[in-house]
């Protein structure tokens, strides 16, 4: 009988991982992962612009020479997170054109950019300088519509023009041929004209029609109606745990965590860290706890599953020359939390025993690190920082200089070391059964 549930068990698991990777490998998200990974360091810069404008500057210059100083990282915001959806637009179909294997994905590109201006506002209401009442403005666009609050359009017309240029450039009769003689260049300008002509024709009639019928742009239409009820339910604390926790789980059985968070979470948190690095430079009040600094600052310390907890208890607690071995091995990387050697070296991958504070206890540090900030017990993370920054100082950047918040994550990484204790006992014991060895001869 339990042969019968043990073999049931392998082939709903086998299953499941299969489903997983062919989830892994479908081309809009692994265009979608590629996308996000391209513009990170833009992001990372504009997090270090903020916290030198903000924290290092005041601490050497003040008054006019403070301000004049503080250009320069205004300038570097205004090139990054002010024009975040213009830049993730046409990553986004550069990557599932290169995905597809399209062999002119730069047109892709500039269709992609092309759309997504085509489908701005053709009006804008906005409140001058020292004024109270709005003037409707032609022939701009705005940071509001470029920037964060556009992500997700960005998202979505990064995919859909892309497939429907590569589409309508499959049919051979659309294709204009110049000869052999002409340089490729050329060539291949002329051979997109006609797909390009009819892409950016079908979104100009959308555009027209929102307009005309409805009053409104698709900027807007995916704000109200996708993009904050989506943001809402997948930034709240459940929302998090739930998807962090699942992407975690997805990492037990060898499926990187990405597949779930970098589409399903990062997307939206990235809005969040946006609109708080841009609410930070300006002085004014920080509106999200939950962002993606927040995440793995307090649910990655060491690496997804916060397995710097783990080496340290193997180091201070395990008597298995092994648990030992890969553990001075993965030491390094974790500190940078690049922890793939002990997720597949000792392993947590398909180790029950492991799996279950791999997935519990980055949850339990975001829940903890959500009630001291709730509380008023550190303040709120404003900086975009390097993933690979290490623990402790990553605490303090975040939050830019907040001690506090180093208090909090230490005791996550304490707390995490006596959560992982049980289940590294359990998990060696095993493994020495399985290799027929007695916990005395250990």
């Amino acid at each position: 009988m339990s042969d019968n549930v043990t073999s049931n068990m392998q082939s709903f698991t086998d299953r499941f991982v299969e489903f997983s990777a062919r989830i892994a490998n479908q081309v809009h998200l692994r265009s979608l992962r590629d996308a996000f990974a391209g513009v990170m360091p833009i992001f990372i810069l504009a997090g270090l612009a903020v916290l030198v404008n903000n924290v290092v500057f005041p601490w050497i210059f003040e008054g006019e020479t403070l301000v004049r100083f503080k250009v320069w990282g205004e300038a570097i915001i205004n090139g990054t997170l002010n024009i975040a959806a213009l830049l993730i637009a046409p990553m986004i179909a550069w990557s599932l054109a290169r995905n597809k294997n399209f062999g002119n994905p730069v047109s892709a590109v500039v269709i992609a950019l092309c759309s997504f201006i085509i489908m701005m506002p053709m009006q804008v209401d906005m409140v001058p300088v020292g004024g109270k009442v709005a003037v409707s403005l032609t022939s701009i666009l705005t940071f509001a519509n470029i920037g964060s609050t556009g992500i997700f359009a960005g998202v979505i017309i990064g995919l859909l023009s892309t497939e429907i240029f590569i589409r309508i450039a499959q049919f051979k009769r659309l294709e204009i041929n110049l000869g052999d003689n002409v340089p490729p260049a050329v060539s291949q300008s002329f051979s997109s004209l006609l797909p390009t002509i009819i892409t950016l024709s079908l979104f100009a009639v959308f555009a027209a029609l929102l307009s005309n019928l409805l009053h409104t742009d698709l900027i807007h239409l995916i704000t109200t109606l996708i993009q904050q009820p989506l943001r809402l339910i997948n930034t709240s604390l459940p929302g998090t745990l739930f998807i962090y926790s699942f992407g975690n789980f997805l990492f037990t059985l060898g499926i990187h965590q990405s597949v779930v968070n970098s589409v399903v979470l990062e997307p939206f948190l990235l809005i969040n860290t946006n609109e708080n690095m841009l609410a930070y430079a300006a002085g004014q009040p920080i509106p999200h706890i939950i962002n993606n600094i927040f995440v793995p600052t307090f649910g990655m310390v060491g690496g997804t599953g916060s397995t710097i907890s783990l080496l340290i208890a193997i180091f201070l607690f395990s008597r298995q020359k092994a648990s030992k071995q890969v553990a001075r091995l993965a030491i390094t990387p974790g500190l940078f939390n690049i922890n793939e050697p002990v997720i597949f070296g000792l392993p947590i991958v398909f180790n029950v025993p492991l799996m279950i504070p791999f997935v519990l206890l980055p949850a339990i540090g975001i829940f903890f690190a959500w009630v001291c900030t709730t509380l008023g017990l550190m303040s709120r993370c404003v900086v975009m920082i390097p993933w690979t920054t290490p623990p402790v100082l990553s605490a303090w950047l975040a939050t830019a200089g907040d001690w506090r918040a180093v208090v909090v994550q230490l005791i996550i990484i304490v707390f995490g070391v006596f959560f992982y204790l049980p289940f590294l006992k359990i998990s060696e014991r095993v493994a020495l059964r399985n290799n027929g060895i007695n916990d005395q001869d250990a």
